[in-house]
């Protein structure tokens, strides 16, 4: 027969039980607002009925129930929807680094606008047919030389800004490199402690939540693969063993593990290509060449930004990409000019009957001001000393008969123009401006530059925000989930607080029970 404490075993069972569950909600309404946290509930359980199947049990009609106990305390967690926001939340530290990239891009070539390179070209052709109304005029020929400095200067601005741009993206990389590698350890540092906690049977749900946090913020700098092996022991059910973090593809494959269950690899970035752009990047002593590196996240975003060394050999990326487009501009613009104007007379080669080809646009870092190297041109395009000293070397005029021989050189006419129509025209004659073989003049070339750049900025920012809205709406569905609602807690807590009531309830009663039984019987004859 059952014992004679039966009821109060089964009370008690029950009082102790609500009271884990009452804690427990507390333990929810206290971190209600705890970034990352999951709410937790109890798992009821029956305990074991009375008596056991055996073949010399008590003849009962049934088991009597003993009770109920706290099987386990779980958090409510739903995986699917981790890898979902996680898999979003990568896409958006991608675009949204893209973004902000060719945003401060499009700030600093500033089209269109007064001060953008664009008016600037304007102004000096506007300059040349001025001049061209009146070749003789010191005050046209000062605006044409004033024009060429400001379109040189024009030039230098936009390159040394794009430049301290890129060197920004460099240290940012660094920053970025560094919060990777710090997240790494902190996770497996939690995994270390969660792997102590484990094979004793319990269930470390709030280092759960930690980690999960540190996790998700992992993932908007790169893509990953989570996996999770067991911590060994005799863990719960519901143990959710370490932490395993693989560095994924866009395709979804694994490239490298980043944490194991004996600790992480560190990541490193290596800026061995051209013009110091990154040629590796690194995850322990696995070398990945940033053209195999289609991990999107933060990282991926930074590096591209800055420059990397493509599949050629050469330097590619958001912001090289635009110097070499300025460069090649620059370079191919002011080796046609030259040759237009070489050609022609100037004032003094008049005077002095002798052609000296005299250039109006150099190399500053040359020393005879020659341009030679496409390269970093747009940093370093100036006015020639020549046009610098005097006024009278442009060159406006032609050669009246440019086939004689040298020492019957004819003169040209000071008066004459023509050579300032050529000039001007050059800004309308179709080059190619670098290795693409496109051909097209000076102003339909940049406003192809510009705006591909802004088609591909309107294309990140419009990702950016796509991916923006998914990740919400999945964080949304997680939330309704995981987190903790107030108005559910006050129901439970109700709802415990009854049960907990009521249990304690029938311990009163047993014991009067157990009271009249031990106190009042055998005394009726008295």
């Amino acid at each position: 027969m059952p014992s004679t404490f039966h009821g109060l075993e089964t009370a008690k069972r029950a009082m102790f039980t609500q009271q884990s569950a009452l804690y427990t909600t507390g333990h929810n309404v206290a971190n209600a607002n705890t970034p990352g946290y999951s709410r937790q509930r109890v798992e009821f359980t029956q305990t074991e009925p009375y008596p056991s199947a055996a073949m010399n049990r008590p003849d009962y009609p049934g088991q009597l129930g003993t009770g109920v106990k706290a099987g386990a305390i779980q958090r409510i967690r739903e995986a699917f929807l981790d890898v979902q926001y996680r898999g979003e939340n990568s896409k958006v530290g991608y675009w949204e680094t893209k973004a902000d990239a060719l945003q401060k891009m499009e700030e600093i070539l500033n089209e269109p606008s007064e001060s953008g390179l664009s008016y600037t070209i304007d102004q000096f052709w506007q300059a040349l047919q001025d001049l061209a109304v009146n070749p003789t005029n010191d005050g046209a020929r000062s605006v044409v030389r004033q024009r060429g400095i400001a379109l040189a200067e024009t030039f230098h601005y936009l390159s040394d800004s794009l430049n301290g741009i890129k060197t920004d993206l460099k240290n940012e990389i660094g920053i970025a490199k560094d919060k990777v590698n710090s997240l790494l350890d902190q996770i497996s540092q939690v995994n270390a402690q969660i792997a102590s906690v484990e094979p004793h049977g319990y269930l470390p749900n709030d280092l759960y939540d930690k980690r999960d946090l540190l996790i998700d913020e992992l993932s908007s700098m790169v893509k990953i693969n989570v996996d999770y092996v067991k911590s060994g022991g005799d863990p719960a059910p519901g143990a959710m063993g370490q932490a395993v973090i693989k560095l994924a593809n866009d395709a979804g494959g694994d490239m490298a593990v980043l944490v194991g269950s004996g600790g992480y690899n560190q990541i490193d970035v290596t800026f061995g290509g051209p013009n110091g752009s990154v040629d590796y990047v690194k995850v322990g002593g696995k070398e990945i060449a940033f053209t195999d590196f289609d991990s999107q996240g933060q990282l991926k975003g930074l590096i591209e930004g800055f420059g990397y060394q493509d599949a050629d050999g050469t330097e590619a990326g958001t912001f090289p990409d635009m110097l070499a487009e300025l460069d090649n501009l620059a370079y191919t613009f002011a080796t046609e000019f030259n040759k237009v104007h070489a050609a022609g007379m100037s004032p003094n080669e008049i005077a002095d009957e002798e052609n000296r080809d005299t250039n109006f646009f150099a190399d500053n870092d040359s020393a005879d001001g020659a341009i030679t190297d496409r390269e970093g041109f747009a940093s370093r395009i100036g006015i020639s000393q020549d046009i610098k000293d005097s006024l009278d070397n442009i060159a406006n005029a032609v050669q009246t008969n440019p086939d004689a021989d040298p020492s019957e050189l004819a003169l040209a006419d000071l008066g004459d123009m023509t050579n300032i129509l050529n000039l001007a025209d050059v800004f309308n004659q179709d080059f190619d401006y670098g290795d693409n073989n496109q051909l097209a003049n000076l102003r339909s070339y940049y406003e192809s530059v510009i705006g591909d750049m802004a088609v591909e900025s309107q294309e990140a920012t419009r990702l950016s925000q796509n991916s923006g809205v998914l990740r919400s709406a999945v964080e949304e569905r997680r939330m309704s989930a995981s987190s903790v609602s107030l108005d559910e807690e006050m129901t439970n807590m109700i709802k415990f607080q009854h049960a907990y009531n009521a249990a304690a309830r029938m311990i009163t009663l047993t014991d009067e029970m157990l009271d009249k039984i031990i106190n009042g019987l055998g005394t009726g004859g008295r």
